[in-house]
């Protein structure tokens, strides 16, 4: 057997630093063995750094430490009313969902041990939590407030956040009720109260998935994980059919790192690779994309040189978004989830109809767009509101919207009408089609019941309006002037689609054998949960329960 020589050799060699990456670490350096990261860019956390951070973890020690019943029996239910039932879907089988249901509670308590600081949120629904095994008090797992500067010298190597302060995500986004309650005036002031101490202290706090991201990094670090920036993996080094290491590359010189347990792929998808994007999902552009510049595809394309199969690349985790003028180039372009979710506001085609639910899962929302769009055009659609809507919670959740109201609408960016038909001319469709979609949407309103698509029949959807608005949450009439329209477009976080792996995450080819000594995790994969977002954290989750299988795997197989 000829062996290739390399530079060097460690137990375990990990192309990309996403969630996944720094979780599989940890388990093998418990293990005893040794561990290389190698990320390609200039910072560490990928794209799970600028999420929201969360796991969806059913059945989690949390849950348990408050009271709410769950199970692998319960979570199984649900998975199989919201999964099952999909075409074509081989990141999914039984045996994947119920390794992710049985081992991914053991996961959060292994991060728990390595003084990982996690907790569940009081109350983000599950997407479906109308279905059997939904839960409305949800099934998220997310990390405590990090102060960055307990990273020292590598501070300024973590992946930038969209949380830059002393609070947890739900808090944060209670923020925009400040209009209608005290409880937004209150979460407001404790915030920018926290926010000053932390800066006489000299602390520098992020939330969300940064804060995730922060402290994992610090407890790899800890443990005597080696990583590496701006050191990307541009092959694999392959012996007898088995992958043993990988080539890589830095400050220009080539090098060959050896593996002896195996290689894991935590490279993200390929939301910023056009090419990959017109041949799998036509129709979607990288310029929609809120990922970080790491997500460009060429792991995934590595390993289908190698022999992996493919599946689900026609899926994104889509996540409704606009592009004002002047933030084409901001590390995060504004989402619009919440607006149209929002009382009211609904979401309409160029026709002036609306199609679909507007709360509810930002996956199956942008899917609608991409599917209605085949027939008639709703890229971009139009987010149509009216004065209340704008009197109760500003303009993209914003403080400053008065301001960004007059840019907009200057820039024709965002367009205003007297009254409905004028708002029709201005945005190209039939003043009399939009006027028949907002009478019927405000006669739903008038009755309590959306008919057509049942906003805020479920829990999530009600979550992601007003709580404070009543009689409904969701619901609320489109009719003082003046009225108002913005594009939106069907942007993502992320793909959903990647080479196919088994419940042990080993690459598999397209006969299904396994290829020998090659794992991945996040999204270089086919989704362990098919064409279907069932929760908060379906994309983080699996990254950090694949990862944490995989270095288990590895060390089984040796």
């Amino acid at each position: 057997m000829h062996m290739t020589p390399v530079d060097e050799t460690f137990d375990f060699v990990i192309a990309g630093s996403g969630g996944g990456s720094m979780c599989a670490a940890l388990v093998l350096r418990s293990l005893g063995k040794s561990v290389l990261i190698l990320e390609k860019t200039g910072h560490i956390g990928g794209t799970t750094a600028r999420s929201g951070g969360v796991m969806w973890i059913p059945d989690n020690r949390f849950m348990r430490r408050d009271g709410i019943e769950d199970s692998f029996a319960n979570a199984s239910t649900y998975l199989e009313s919201v999964v099952a039932g999909h075409e074509d879907q081989p990141g999914t089988t039984r045996g994947r969902r119920d390794t992710y249901l049985r081992q991914a509670s053991h996961m959060v308590d292994f991060l728990v041990e390595q003084g990982i600081k996690l907790d569940r949120v009081p109350y983000w629904p599950d997407y479906y939590d109308d279905r059997p095994g939904g839960l409305a008090v949800g099934r998220t797992v997310v990390a405590d407030i990090f102060d960055t500067n307990e990273l020292g010298s590598w501070r300024e190597k973590l992946q930038p956040g969209f949380v830059n302060m002393p609070a947890m995500l739900d808090d944060a986004m209670k923020i925009r009720t400040l209009k209608q309650s005290w409880v937004g005036r209150k979460m407001l002031l404790k915030i920018g109260l926290a926010t000053v101490i932390a800066k006489l202290r000299r602390q520098n706090f992020v939330s969300a998935g940064a804060a995730l991201q922060g402290r994992m990094l610090q407890a790899a670090l800890k443990a005597g994980v080696d990583i590496r920036t701006d050191w990307p993996v541009t092959g694999f080094i392959e012996n007898d059919g088995r992958i043993v290491g990988v080539t890589t590359a830095h400050d220009g010189k080539p090098k060959l790192i050896g593996a002896r347990l195996g290689v894991l792929v935590n490279a993200g998808g390929f939301s910023l690779n056009q090419h990959m994007r017109d041949t799998y999902q036509p129709g979607t552009s990288a310029k929609w994309s809120q990922v970080t510049a790491g997500d460009t595809g060429e792991m995934i394309e590595e390993m289908m040189r190698h022999g992996a199969a493919i599946g689900q690349m026609e899926e994104m985790v889509g996540y409704q978004m606009m592009i004002p003028p002047g933030c084409e180039n901001d590390m995060v372009k504004p989402p619009i989830q919440t607006v149209t979710a929002s009382p009211h506001c609904i979401l309409v085609d160029q026709t002036g109809v609306r199609y679909l639910n507007e709360g509810g899962s930002y996956m199956a929302y942008c899917k609608a767009m991409l599917e209605r769009n085949k027939t008639i055009t709703a890229v971009p659609s139009w987010a149509i509101f009216d004065q209340q809507y704008l009197d109760k919670y500003g303009l993209a959740n914003s403080m400053a919207s008065n301001w960004k109201r007059k840019k907009w609408i200057a820039s024709g960016f965002m367009k205003t009408g007297a009254n409905i038909e004028a708002l029709a001319k201005a945005i190209g469709a039939p003043p009399d089609s939009l006027r028949t979609t907002v009478d019927r949407f405000n006669g739903f309103v008038a009755a309590g019941h959306d008919l057509d698509f049942q906003r805020g029949q479920r829990a999530y959807d009600n979550w992601l309006g007003d709580p404070y608005n009543r009689p409904s949450q969701t619901l609320g009439s489109i009719e003082r002037g003046p009225f108002y329209a913005l594009p939106v477009l069907p942007g993502d976080v992320g793909t959903y689609g990647g080479v196919v792996t088994d419940e042990r995450a080993r690459v598999l080819r397209g006969d299904g054998s396994v290829i020998d000594g090659l794992y991945a995790t996040g999204i270089s994969t086919a989704s362990v949960f098919g064409r279907a977002y069932p929760g908060a954290g379906a994309s983080v989750g699996p990254s950090f329960l694949w990862g944490y299988v995989a270095a288990h795997d590895a060390v089984a197989g040796a």
